[in-house]
């Protein structure tokens, strides 16, 4: 894996068989897709192959001394940019209808667990990819009790947080929302974990009492004995409104300001090329 910025501004999508191993990457060409339901076939033997299997032993081989001098400097820290601008490709993929496109994001995602597990595998506490795979279909069934035992299949919201909390032995609805995503998907995911643990009057009393203190003018003293909300307080307030009423109409917040955005940015480049 090359970074295009730290490698002369190389697209970090370039073949990695530019470099010079001790020996050769034998990764095997992309076979033809195959017919519905059918497994991929060696082109040569017509013998089926795991596509899985091989992108595995490629990212070995990367990672592995002889290997890709890029690849092996890195670690799950100076990776987290490239797995974060990985979703957002294939994101943007999936809402603008992108069907190679999101084909190939698809794969650089895929890339990013791979890259990470094999990191992991050399670590204090190791785990491969095997363990990962394991863990994640042994979760799948252990939260879809309606699919893979008898459990009458009732809210499935509720079902799945609770056998989540008690998995992890959570003492609140917030635990496990990620800080590092934007604020307007973690707001709405707040108010959605809040909804969802019977906390909707709790949150419904918080953003009334933040509209009191915005519409209060009648003296400097806020309903909790403090100062008057700042403009950004109040703008804060504001947006977080929006995001509850998107999230009660059944609105994906972050969605819905990515296509408007989407909209405006085609009217800019009309308007640009409109000038030339």
């Amino acid at each position: 894996m090359l970074d295009r910025r730290a490698n002369r501004g190389l697209d970090r999508r370039e073949p990695h068989a530019r470099r010079t191993y001790d020996e050769p990457v034998t990764a095997p060409e992309p076979p033809a897709a195959p017919a519905e339901h059918e497994p991929a076939r060696d082109r040569a033997s017509g013998a089926a192959t795991d596509p899985l299997r091989d992108v595995v032993a490629v990212m070995d081989r990367l990672y592995s001394p002889g290997g890709c001098p890029w690849d092996r400097e890195q670690t799950h820290e100076s990776l987290v940019r490239y797995l974060l601008e990985e979703a957002h490709e294939l994101a943007d993929a999936i809402e603008t209808g992108d069907r190679a496109g999101m084909r190939e994001e698809l794969g650089d995602l895929l890339l990013q667990v791979l890259f990470h597990a094999r990191i992991a595998s050399e670590e204090p506490d190791p785990f491969t990819v095997d363990d990962v795979a394991a863990d994640l279909a042994a979760k799948l069934v252990r939260r879809h009790p309606h699919v893979f035992a008898d459990a009458e299949a009732t809210d499935l919201h509720q079902q799945w947080d609770a056998i989540k909390k008690a998995e992890k032995q959570r003492t609140s609805v917030l635990e496990g929302i990620s800080h590092t995503q934007g604020a307007l998907a973690r707001a709405q995911k707040v108010l959605s974990r809040a909804a969802r643990g019977g906390l909707a009057d709790v949150v419904g009393e918080a953003l009334a009492g933040g509209a009191r203190a915005d519409t209060d003018t009648d003296t400097d003293v806020g309903p909790d004995g403090g100062a008057d909300p700042t403009a950004d307080e109040r703008l804060g307030r504001e947006l977080l409104a929006l995001v509850a009423r998107a999230e009660a109409d059944g609105i994906d917040a972050e969605a819905a300001l990515r296509r408007e955005l989407r909209r405006v940015e085609g009217v800019i480049v009309v308007a640009e090329r409109s000038g030339d």
